[in-house]
């Protein structure tokens, strides 16, 4: 007699299980924005939570540090210098205090200076306004290892690159979508991005020489908006719509676009589904706008491709939702991922963790992730080069390094104009620069009290000189009596 045991895919991830937070831990009577614009509408890093807001007569967000908690006051300071909605906002990989803001009034507002303890007062200032789109821009990405590269795609159909370190626009794609871009998606080593545009088209473009490498026209039959990200190993995970309004998950390999790797079906819904990507444990999470679920599957090089592990369900539906990067997870308690789950007025910490018994660190769940340091300089990337993420460990904890309070502009801005071809950089950018002033003997330009600043050094230098010697003298005198009790002459 013989029989057939059923056989489990064996995955550390298969029991990962969602943990909602308790009240005391949720953020209240936040004002979450009503924005049409399909974007997740908040973004996490280790230090901060932003969250799009209304706000009368402009757009705004609000930026509060990552452990508040309880009600948020009315007269609580924004982010607020936007003239009309904010439809994106990103924060920098590479500063945790850098936030760039996309909007309705065709501009992208970057290097908003956070200070490590939060907003004390409005903020309305940024120090670098990018002025180059002509209709609303609502997608921004940041380059995963070049310092101070920033991707923008606005409803003109165009895509910009900008070194925000210098404000320029750097490269500009005018002519690769013929329709409305939903979604961008830089690959690994910034060398390539993806992209979804109305037209049903999958793109892989090199932004850099401004050539479409690969396109595959349909990868979704539907006509409601589509999303795209690059994975780690170079594959393609997209979300749309079948010809029947039921929404798909679809894997493509960039060898070949013909046919896609998986294609799995899930439910019939008009919310879009936004995916997170955690590239650690090569784990997807989709988060439908107006759904009351959070979907989770793995990713692998075994048929079917992508598995799907469990979902996570509420009885309030989601407005949008923040992804925490791996630097800000709690290692001790195994959590390896946390969303911020945006509900009408509220933000609700939602925990994944895998049930493990020992309290040591779990080198299995966290491998190396990407650090906060830039593997590149802007003009490193531009001149060709590439480079993946640079990795820390997680063994300890990760510490957030605090503010850098360093001026981010290295020149003089030169902002190109869409229309023009050539501008001028903004009043906000321009005023960032430290002023400066001529050397009386014609050795150029200097900055201004650099002599005081001298005598501060010598000064402090003076001191310390002198604490030092004082130091080694206490010593001496304390290695002589100790020298002395050894020998019993006290």
């Amino acid at each position: 007699m013989s029989f057939r045991r059923g056989v489990v895919r064996q995955s550390k991830f298969r029991h990962v299980f969602a943990q909602v937070w308790k009240s005391e831990h949720c953020i209240d009577d936040v004002r979450v924005s009503r924005v049409t614009w399909d974007s997740p509408l908040c973004t996490v890093n280790p230090k901060f939570i932003a969250v799009i807001v209304e706000a009368g007569g402009g757009g705004a967000f609000l930026v509060v540090p990552i452990g508040k908690s309880g009600r948020i006051d009315q007269s609580c300071p924004t982010v607020c210098g936007h003239a009309a909605p904010v439809l994106d906002i990103q924060w920098s990989p590479h500063d945790d205090n850098i936030i760039a803001s996309a909007s309705e009034d065709c501009t992208v507002k970057v290097i908003w200076q956070i200070p490590d303890g939060g907003l004390a007062s409005p903020m309305t200032e940024a120090v670098v306004t990018l002025e180059g789109h002509s209709k609303r821009v609502g997608i921004l990405a940041w380059h995963p290892s070049a310092l101070n590269i920033l991707l923008t795609a606005g409803c003109d159909n165009v895509i910009c690159v900008w070194n925000v370190g210098t404000g320029e626009l750097v490269y500009q794609l005018s002519e690769a979508h013929p329709d409305l871009i939903y979604s961008v998606s830089w690959n690994k080593d910034g060398s390539a991005v993806c992209t979804v545009c109305k037209d049903k088209a999958l793109r892989v473009i090199d932004p850099r020489r401004g050539t479409v490498l690969k396109v595959k026209e349909k990868v979704h039959e539907g006509t409601r908006p589509m999303r795209a990200l690059f994975l780690s190993d170079g594959k393609i995970l997209t979300t749309g719509f079948s010809r029947m309004s039921e929404r798909q998950l679809a894997l493509w390999d960039t060898k070949d676009l013909s046919e896609p790797m998986a294609v799995q079906e899930m439910d019939t819904s008009n919310g879009v589904l936004l995916p997170f990507y955690d590239p650690d444990t090569n784990m997807v999470y989709l988060c439908g706008k107006g759904d009351c679920t959070i979907r989770y599957f793995e990713v692998t090089d075994e048929s079917p491709y992508v598995h799907f592990l469990s979902l996570y369900s509420s009885k309030e539906p989601q407005r949008g939702a923040g992804f925490l990067s791996k630097r800000g997870v709690d290692v001790n308690k195994c959590e390896i991922a946390r969303f911020y789950k945006l509900h009408e007025r509220k933000v609700e910490p939602i925990s994944m963790t895998v049930p493990r018994k020992s309290d040591l660190f779990q080198v299995d769940l966290y491998p190396d992730t990407a650090g906060s340091e830039a593997a590149l300089q802007a003009d490193e990337w531009i001149a060709g080069q590439d480079a993946p993420p640079l990795l820390v460990s997680l063994s300890g904890g990760y510490t957030a390094p605090p503010s850098k309070h360093r001026d981010p502009l290295r020149s003089k801005p030169q902002l190109t104009s869409q229309d023009s071809g050539t501008g001028a950089a903004s009043p906000s950018a321009a005023s960032a620069l430290p002023a400066r002033e001529t050397d009386p003997e014609g050795n150029g330009e200097r900055p201004k009290k650099e002599d005081e600043l001298l005598t501060e050094l010598l000064a402090e230098m003076k001191a310390l000189r002198a604490v030092v010697l004082a130091q080694s003298q206490r010593i001496e005198l304390l290695e002589r009596q100790l020298a002395r009790i050894e020998d019993g002459d006290v």
